[in-house]
């Protein structure tokens, strides 16, 4: 099993915003273990048959950073109208504007969406989480680039509501 340094940070981030404690992944030759609350094991076997070594290695404790609500409107990125509501990205992932490379986006500069209206897919660890609105408006402004990576709380799109 390979597991890169961009999988293990989304690893991490995922388990971070989720309600679970542990996860362990296991394959032939590999074993990960991750435990919150900030705290990462991976073992590994050793040159010894039977014998395994254990790795431990310190994260920071996630940044928690409050989610909007229906009384909270989501920040606006400095310099733009005061009547935006923005649609931020719920976790860490890429960003994509359509269900599929060759089929139309969710939404277009202009389009009036509606809440629980899908406007993206967000993908993390190989899952296609779709975005729904929560607000009904005019899409004013895309700020993200299709396939682009996003960081959790990055603004998407600009949305005027109605």
């Amino acid at each position: 099993m390979e597991l890169s340094v961009t999988d293990l940070r989304e690893l991490v981030a995922a388990l971070s915003q989720s309600d679970i404690v542990e996860l362990t992944l296991k394959s032939s030759d590999f074993e990960l273990t991750l435990r919150k609350p900030g705290a990462m094991v991976a073992t590994a076997p050793s040159v010894t048959p039977g014998a395994v070594q254990e790795v431990v290695v310190s994260a920071p404790a996630p940044i928690v950073e409050p989610i909007p609500t229906a009384t909270t409107p989501p920040a606006v990125p400095p310099g733009k109208g005061s009547d935006l509501i923005a649609i931020n990205s719920p976790m860490v992932g890429t960003f994509y504007r359509s269900p599929a490379p060759e089929e139309p986006p969710f939404v277009s500069v202009g389009d009036r969406i509606s809440t629980g209206q899908t406007v993206c897919i967000i993908e993390a660890m190989k899952l296609m989480n779709e975005l729904e609105a929560e607000v009904s408006g005019e899409v004013v402004e895309i700020l993200v680039d299709n396939s682009q990576p996003v960081e959790f709380g990055q603004t998407l799109m600009l949305v005027r509501p109605v």
